[in-house]
């Protein structure tokens, strides 16, 4: 019989970033669909070394994803709610089942592991108080080894944003 062997785990490297590499982060922030040409006309470099070092940034994981912002009021999600949860157990296994359930949740746009009197604080959108009281009913309530959850409803978005290079 084989043995398997396991791989040893190696560390995370720090991408370094500079200047040059900050300005196209910033860039990319503000527009992600900037094509490179417009990028490198604005940092000052040629096109090859700008796609070269956006490659290299998507690859170490700086940067992660690019999306597209959407009005939650435009596509029907304008009740947006924070749930801040409290599990029964606090063991891996039944955190661990909890963000698989919450993963899976569509409604649940955003979820942070928290410290202090909760466990979790969820950013939840529905189209409405009915269509709220559903989730928090049949779904968020309904997960395995849920304590209590405690919901604040967003009256107004003051600022929203993902800039994190400035």
């Amino acid at each position: 019989m084989a043995k398997t062997v396991e791989k040893e785990k190696t560390p995370v490297q720090e991408y370094l970033l500079d200047k040059k590499d900050l300005a196209i982060l910033k860039l990319l922030q503000q527009n992600a669909r900037i094509t490179t040409k417009e990028i490198a006309e604005q940092v000052s470099l040629s096109t090859t070394p700008v796609h070269e070092r956006i490659k290299r940034m998507e690859e170490a994981g700086v940067i992660k994803h690019y999306a597209t912002l959407v009005d939650h009021a435009k596509v029907k999600k304008g009740l947006m709610a924070i749930c801040y949860v409290k599990l029964k157990l606090h063991n891996k296994s039944a955190g661990t089942k909890f963000i698989k359930t919450i993963n899976e949740m569509n409604e649940v746009i955003e979820c942070y592991n928290i410290s202090g009197e909760f466990d979790f604080m969820l950013k939840v959108v529905s189209e409405n108080m009915d269509d709220y009281y559903n989730f928090h009913v049949n779904k968020l309530s309904e997960a395995e080894n849920i304590g209590h959850v405690q919901s604040i409803f967003v009256m107004g978005v003051i600022k929203q944003t993902h800039v994190l290079v400035y």
